[in-house]
C-alpha cells in the first residue's frame, strides 16, 4: 500500500491490511507462518522551521501481528514465534536535515526515519518494524542441547561419540582460576 503526500493533503488515511506469506521479504532467516495484519492511520505533520520554512513530514501510528518461523539459535531446528508491536512513526522528507550541523539527537529525534518522492511504501515500513521485534535468540525450548561442535549432530535428537577437545573455549580461563587457587 502506498502511502501518498497528495492523499495526506486531503485527509489523513486509515489503513487496516493483511499481508499473506511471502509478500514481504524478511530475508533468508525469516519466514513468515501467518497472515501479517496491521492497522492504523497516516498523517501529515507540518514542521515550521525558521522564517516560514515548513517540512512535510508523515507519522504513522498502529501495529501488527504475525507469526514467523526462525531458527533455533542452538540446534537450527525451526521454531515459530508470535510477533507482535505498535509504532508512532516520523518520516520526513529525504534531505530535509542536510546542512545541520552535527549536534547530538534528542529523544524524539531518534525515531524519525526518512521518506524518498512523494510517499512511502506501508510494506517497507512493516518489515522494518517486524524486523525491529525478532527476538534477538530464539530457542526451540530451554532444555535445547544445539549442535556438537565437533561433528554437527544435534544432540536433541542423537548422541555423538565425539571429546572434547583439548583447546575447549574455557580451557584457558580454567588454568588462570586453578592458579589464582594455588
Amino acid at each position: 500500500m502506498f502511502i501518498s503526500l497528495r492523499d495526506l493533503e486531503l485527509h489523513q488515511v486509515e489503513f487496516s491490511q493483511e499481508f499473506g506469506a511471502g509478500t514481504i521479504d524478511f530475508g533468508a532467516d525469516l519466514r513468515q507462518h501467518t497472515c501479517l495484519k496491521t492497522r492504523g492511520r497516516a498523517e501529515l505533520v507540518e514542521e515550521r522551521r525558521g522564517h516560514g520554512a515548513a517540512l512535510e513530514d508523515i507519522r504513522l501510528v498502529g501495529g501488527f501481528s504475525t507469526q514467523l518461523e526462525l531458527r533455533c539459535a542452538r540446534c537450527l531446528d525451526p521454531v515459530l514465534r508470535d510477533v507482535a508491536g505498535e509504532f508512532d512513526l516520523i518520516y520526513r522528507p529525504l534531505g530535509a536535515d542536510a546542512g545541520v550541523e552535527e549536534r547530538s539527537v534528542r529523544g524524539a529525534e531518534a525515531d524519525i526515519a526518512y521518506y524518498q518522492g512523494e510517499g512511502l511504501l506501508l510494506e517497507d515500513v512493516l518489515r522494518e518494524q517486524v524486523l525491529l521485534a525478532v527476538p534477538l535468540k530464539a530457542v526451540c525450548r530451554e532444555t535445547c542441547k544445539g549442535l556438537c561442535p565437533q561433528c554437527g549432530k544435534n544432540l536433541n535428537a542423537e548422541t555423538c561419540d565425539c571429546r572434547p577437545t583439548a583447546g575447549d573455549r574455557w580451557g584457558a580461563l580454567n588454568q588462570i582460576r586453578e592458579k589464582l587457587k594455588h
